[in-house]
């Protein structure tokens, strides 16, 4: 149970891993993983940002947040092991809270929900009553809880479009919110979160790379970067959505403006494009290793454990995000 059988799986790692790493620790680990899985009854949930190796090697499902929020609520499974950060396992228990979720580094945190806390969005809404509050996911179960409804980058302009009245409290990266402002013709009320990743690429990072190639090459990005480095991309979106537009895209020289893994991931899926970036990585994706996955497993530790009523009062955000993006 796996995103690639071993032939493929080697095929995809070649690019990027020396032969020996491959067959000495990725294909043992990998299969030791996914027999764990089987017997465990157990299903792998894998972001974008995780290296290959986990990516590709024991994830059965992967996506951006939106999607993996999606087929957390959805799973079978008995149990779920999330690879990717803290916040994302934490959402996995909100829409799974009968399954048992693991981590398998409870370390992996995320700067922006390190950035805004429960008592800052009741602040928020007291100074400003009756304001509906959107909020990333990329924020604790405890901070869902005080809202109204959570979106991703895949989303974000959808749903505040679609709340009630022309003013929304936007929380808590302030470059989603400026991006989202130039889409929407609703007053944004934002919040001083960044990620420690995007908030680091500037125009001129995107401009000294198009010099470099005077043939042309298409330039990606994430919204979390600021606004000025998303005027300068040729598209702008979230994890999934990047790779729908290569996929449907007849150009084959691609900028990626987003986390390091991103783009070995992309590199093993699309070997006849060629991608270039100045490249950004995030230490807390990179806690998650096929190491600590097996042992998680195996031992089944590093469970997500949250209060029953956050629990309650974040599946109503979170839901009505699902609601939102999937309605027919």
């Amino acid at each position: 149970m796996s995103l690639v059988s071993k032939d493929q799986l080697v095929q995809k790692l070649n690019p990027i891993y020396l032969p020996h790493e491959i067959e000495e620790r990725i294909l043992p680990l990998a299969e030791e993983i996914n027999r764990l899985k089987k017997e465990k009854n157990a299903v792998i949930l894998g972001h974008n940002y995780m290296t290959p190796d986990v990516f590709w090697g024991v994830s059965d499902i992967i996506g951006d947040s939106l999607y993996l929020s999606k087929m957390a609520k959805e799973t079978t499974a008995n149990l779920i092991l999330f690879n990717g950060v803290h916040f994302m396992a934490e959402t996995a228990k909100i829409l799974s809270p009968e399954k048992k979720v693991l981590i398998a580094d409870p370390k992996a945190g995320c700067s922006l929900a390190e950035s805004i806390t429960r008592e800052d969005v009741k602040a928020l809404k007291a100074k400003y009553p009756g304001v509906p509050v959107v909020t990333y996911v990329n924020c604790s179960a405890e901070v869902k809880a005080e809202t109204d409804v959570c979106c991703t980058s895949a989303n974000a302009v959808q749903i505040v479009n679609a709340v009630e009245g022309d003013t929304v409290i936007f929380l808590p990266d302030e470059y989603l919110a400026g991006n989202v402002r130039n889409q929407t013709t609703k007053t944004i009320i934002s919040h001083p979160g960044r990620c420690m990743v995007h908030e680091m690429y500037t125009p001129e990072d995107i401009r000294s790379t198009k010099r470099l190639f005077p043939g042309g090459v298409t330039v990606i990005t994430h919204p979390e970067c600021h606004e000025d480095v998303v005027k300068e991309a040729d598209f702008s979106g979230s994890t999934s959505q990047m790779v729908d537009f290569i996929r449907k895209s007849k150009t084959d020289k691609i900028m990626l403006v987003t986390e390091c893994s991103m783009g070995d991931n992309l590199r093993a899926e699309f070997p006849e494009k060629e991608f270039v970036s100045t490249c950004q990585t995030c230490p807390h994706m990179k806690k998650i290793t096929l190491e600590k996955v097996r042992d998680a497993l195996l031992k089944e530790q590093f469970e997500i454990f949250l209060d029953e009523e956050v629990i309650r009062l974040a599946q109503k955000s979170v839901n009505r995000m699902l609601e939102l993006s999937y309605k027919k």
